[in-house]
This record gives structure tokens, C-alpha cells and sequence, in this order.
């Protein structure tokens, strides 16, 4: 691993919950590693699973809701200019925007467990003004399932940890399908109505 990736997981070791938090909100490691770490972190009995999870679905949906707010106050215009500061491609807006318009605010939950789309869905749901209460609880009740599988998981390997990506994708995958088919379900169930 770089050695400035080891530094800042040397940080959040030092800043326990609150530098699993941070870490989930900074977006610079990929959360599903932030939240290994933090498995790993408990683990060693550093932290208890618990705390950590409770930092880890507030870290998560607090980046969440700055995503929600710049797409609510800024709109496409100041991400088509500012975000690839934020690390958001214009490909990864157009999807998460198509993806939004076909299946609507349901898509908050079970996009969350989708790569690339994951994170720049809560742009468009704040672009088209959806409820804060609503989005709110769409991303809490997403985040709950996915900080406990990658903690669970990171406690799993203990100081293997670093190899969460290799563990983690037999598990990912089927998350994403059934994702995938909750979607269909979801647009089916709409379109009835």
C-alpha cells in the first residue's frame, strides 16, 4: 500500500469512531476499504463494533447529504464546472441522473450498493428537490447494511484486512443483482400504479 494511504489509516486509527467517520465522509479511500479498517480496528479490540457502526452510518450519510445540498444549491451547472474537485466525473452524473429519472426516489436505497453510481445518485435527488426527511432515511437504511457487512468483514480478516477488495467481491456482487432486481421490482411496482 502507498505509503500516504498507510499515514492516513495510521490518523484514523488515532481518531477511532470519529476517524472512521471523517474517513467516509472525505471520500479519498473507497468506503467499503474505510470500513474494513475499522472491522479491523475492532478486531483489535481498539474500538467496539457498535460505535463503529454508528460512525460508520454517520460518516456515510453525512458525505451523503453535502452531495444532496450541493446538488440542491448548486445544481448541474456548478458540478459541471467544480466537480472534478469532488472527484465526480460528468459520466458518473449522466448515469446516476438517468438512473434517478427512470426509477425515481425508491432508487436512493438500492443504488447505494451499486459502484460508480453509489455515491453521485444523491446529486440528481437534490437537483430535483426530493425531501430531506425522505433522502435521509433512503440513505440511513442503505448505509446500516453496508457499514455492518464491510465492518463483519474487516473483523473476518483482522490484519488481512488490506485485501478486502479480493474477499469482499463474492459478497458485492450478489448484493448488486439483488440491487439490480429491487430496482426492476421497484419500476414494475410504479408503473402498475
Amino acid at each position: 500500500m502507498k505509503e500516504w494511504i498507510l499515514s492516513f489509516f495510521e490518523i484514523l486509527s488515532q481518531l477511532g469512531y470519529l476517524g472512521i467517520a471523517l474517513g467516509l465522509m472525505a471520500e479519498i479511500i473507497p468506503s467499503e476499504v474505510v470500513l474494513s479498517y475499522g472491522g479491523y480496528l475492532v478486531s483489535t479490540g481498539k474500538i467496539h463494533f457498535w460505535g463503529a457502526l454508528i460512525a460508520g452510518v454517520a460518516g456515510g450519510t453525512i458525505a451523503q447529504l453535502f452531495l444532496y445540498w450541493i446538488g440542491l444549491y448548486g445544481g448541474r451547472p456548478f458540478l459541471d464546472k467544480y466537480g472534478k474537485f469532488l472527484l465526480i466525473k460528468h459520466s458518473h452524473l449522466d448515469a446516476s441522473e438517468r438512473w434517478f429519472q427512470k426509477y425515481g426516489t425508491g432508487v436512493i436505497f438500492t443504488a447505494r450498493f451499486v459502484p460508480i453510481i453509489r455515491h453521485a445518485i444523491s446529486i440528481p435527488a437534490g437537483i430535483s428537490k426530493m425531501p430531506l426527511s425522505t433522502f435521509s432515511i433512503y440513505t440511513i437504511a442503505a448505509m446500516i447494511p453496508w457499514t455492518v457487512l464491510f465492518l463483519l468483514l474487516g473483523i473476518e480478516l483482522g490484519d488481512h484486512w488490506r485485501e478486502i477488495k479480493e474477499y469482499a467481491e463474492p459478497v458485492i456482487i450478489p448484493i448488486i443483482l439483488l440491487a439490480f432486481a429491487s430496482i426492476i421490482i421497484y419500476f414494475l411496482y410504479k408503473k402498475r400504479q
